[in-house]
């Protein structure tokens, strides 16, 4: 089991260097931080910028709790955190941009393990 959490939280963090990475790509491409949005066009507003820092929270805290966490717990809240961040990475994104879309395929793919792997350690103990 402690391999199987050493797993997933390495999984958490490569999404997290996804995460940084795409978003920091985008920010040096020339004109970027000029005409700088939210999602669907919103205004940044310290209250936006606060909604994505909690956001980007769950991936950085699944980092320890998917090693702390015991059984249903850390079945669930990686389950429900995949999902958030999933979602979160797929809508909070430039979607015009190829980078952008080979990081969101990693980020989800990794992510997809994730909660596959937790499911799937949990039919095989119930086998067992």
């Amino acid at each position: 089991m402690n391999d199987m959490r050493t797993r997933i939280s390495t999984l958490w963090v490569v999404v997290m260097f996804n995460m940084v990475f795409a978003d920091i790509l985008s920010f040096i491409m020339p004109g970027a931080l000029q005409g700088v949005t939210g999602p669907a066009g919103m205004q940044i507003t310290p209250g936006l910028l606060l909604v994505f820092a909690i956001l980007i929270e769950i991936p950085i805290a699944m980092i320890f709790l998917s090693r702390i966490l015991k059984g249903g717990a850390n079945r669930w809240t990686n389950t429900v955190a995949a999902v958030i961040t999933a979602v979160f990475v797929v809508g909070g994104g430039s979607l015009d941009l190829l980078h952008y879309w080979f990081f969101m395929i990693v980020e989800v793919a990794c992510m997809a393990v994730i909660v596959w792997s937790v499911w799937s350690r949990r039919s095989s103990e119930a086998a067992a």
